[in-house]
Formats: C-alpha cells, structure tokens, sequence
C-alpha cells in the first residue's frame, strides 16, 4: 500500500491548504487497505473523486519517482503547500 506520496503531511490532513481540485494516489495489492486509505483521506476532507486508484503496488514506483519535481517546486515556491492536478479531456 502506497500513499500519499505527492503532498507534505500538512496537505494530507488538511487538502484544503491547496486551493481548487488536486489529487492524492493510492495503490497497492490489497483492496480492502486501499478503501481504508481512502476512508481516512476522505475524514481528512479529501473528495472522493480526489483519490485516484493507481492499481497495484507496481505504481508505487511513479509516485516515489515524484518526490524530486515536488521537492524542486517546494523550493522553488517557497512553499510545501503545493499538490498536483490533472486535466484530462
């Protein structure tokens, strides 16, 4: 099970920190752990149409692999309040 890995923990508890919609991915092997996951992310105030089921734990990897862009605009923006978006058409 993987997840939040695109915000700081402010963000995670708080989504409301990052105006407008914004996503948190989840993934892993286990069904149950990520509607779990995604329970206590929505209590945070994370939208359900907020979390996005990346699918097996294989997606891990993509997640982690954000960490230096997030760290490179933290610190370019001064800020840790900051997630990601996709639009899609």
């Amino acid at each position: 099970m993987k997840a939040p890995n695109t915000v700081n923990h402010l963000v995670m508890v708080d989504p409301g920190r990052v105006p407008g919609r914004h996503l948190v991915p989840v993934c892993g092997e286990d069904e149950a752990a990520k509607g779990e996951v995604t329970a206590i992310l929505e209590s945070f105030g994370w939208p359900s149409e907020a979390v996005i089921d990346l699918g097996g734990i294989p997606a891990a990897r993509g997640t982690e692999m954000y960490v230096p862009l997030w760290l490179c605009l933290s610190g370019t923006l001064g800020t840790g309040n900051l997630n990601i978006s996709v639009q899609t058409a």
